[in-house]
């Protein structure tokens, strides 16, 4: 086998506009089939020419031809149909986040296990070139000793209504649909887990899920960071690291864009600026390196267990929230 057979289940927005094209453009990869139980999977297939449309998931996952599955359905249905998909023996990349509890998370990763099939979650962003050279140019010193990691991702939620990022009970909310991109970076980042955090939350008056919110998380180190997602604020995707001797900003950190450039901003405390610019499309990238992995048999750089951690700290993000109080995550 030189290719991966993919299925993609749903004609949602990100399949169609993000991930359908890049595995067309993969050398190790092609869709083979769409499905979706809402009456889009014709329009896929003709746009794309792909080979098979089903109007039921379930038929896609007993297609025996079909290797991996993609999985862009609502937050609240994602660990239900990588469980599905694990049993009939298909690989997953599954859109952020993967799950809705930490236990969720734990139970479709053995079930992928048990069934030795290969699991994703859809933190596509870490693909970009730019993260690595942030992590390089911590590890040179350039910047000191690092003192503070915080990042803000947010954009203006216009409709609300029949929304599903308005619905509790399929993962709405900015900390579900937002944060948990912040929580793997700052992971990704650093290179260490968060021990304790504490959120703030704002509700919408209608709906009961967050319309923002704003975490700090302590690390095993001691250090602090922190976090601010929102769906009620103008568009935002930067992280920033802060160090002794100064800082590195990326201001395009989360959100793809067609030209693939990525830039990098140091400041330092001598009065040094620079930029650097540094291209890839991150969507292209990480379809081929599952691909790849998939074929090869090999875990990919996003692992399972990296899924569980995150959602671990997700939820105690949420519990804090809630509660109104920091959240020890060694307990």
């Amino acid at each position: 086998m030189n290719t991966v057979k993919w299925g993609v289940l749903s004609g949602a927005e990100i399949a169609v506009k993000q991930v359908i094209p890049a595995i067309l453009k993969a050398p190790n990869a092609e869709v083979a089939a769409v499905a979706s139980e809402s009456g889009k999977e014709a329009k896929v297939k003709e746009q794309f020419h792909v080979p098979k449309a089903y109007s039921s998931y379930m038929d896609l996952l007993n297609d025996s031809e079909i290797d991996a599955v993609y999985i862009p359905l609502p937050n609240g249905l994602h660990a239900k149909w990588v469980q599905e998909a694990a049993k009939h023996k298909k690989h997953v990349l599954c859109e952020k986040p993967a799950s809705l509890t930490y236990q969720e998370a734990v139970e479709m990763i053995q079930v992928c296990q048990e069934n030795n099939v290969i699991f994703m979650e859809s933190f596509m962003y870490q693909f970009h070139p730019q993260h690595n050279r942030v992590k390089e140019l911590i590890q040179s010193g350039e910047i000191g000793e690092v003192k503070h990691m915080n990042t803000g991702l947010s954009f203006v939620l216009h409709s609300l209504e029949g929304n599903i990022r308005a619905d509790r009970s399929l993962g709405g909310g900015s900390l579900y649909d937002l944060g948990c991109y912040q929580i793997h970076a700052i992971r990704m980042i650093l290179g260490e887990e968060p021990v304790r955090v504490f959120g703030m939350e704002q509700l919408y008056d209608s709906y009961d899920v967050d319309q923002a919110a704003a975490v700090t998380m302590e690390m095993e180190s001691g250090l602090l960071t922190s976090f601010n997602c929102s769906m009620n604020m103008a568009g935002r995707q930067t992280y920033e690291v802060v160090g002794t001797n100064g800082k590195v900003t990326v201001s395009k950190a989360y959100v793809p864009h067609e030209d693939g450039i990525g830039k990098i901003i140091i400041d330092r405390e001598d009065g040094h600026h620079r930029e650097e610019i540094l291209e890839g499309y991150f969507y292209d990238i990480g379809i081929e390196h599952l691909s790849a992995c998939i074929l090869e048999g090999k875990e990919p750089v996003n692992t399972a267990e990296n899924t569980i951690r995150n959602m671990r700290v997700l939820e105690a993000c949420l519990t804090s929230m809630q509660e109104k109080q920091p959240v020890d995550i060694t307990k």
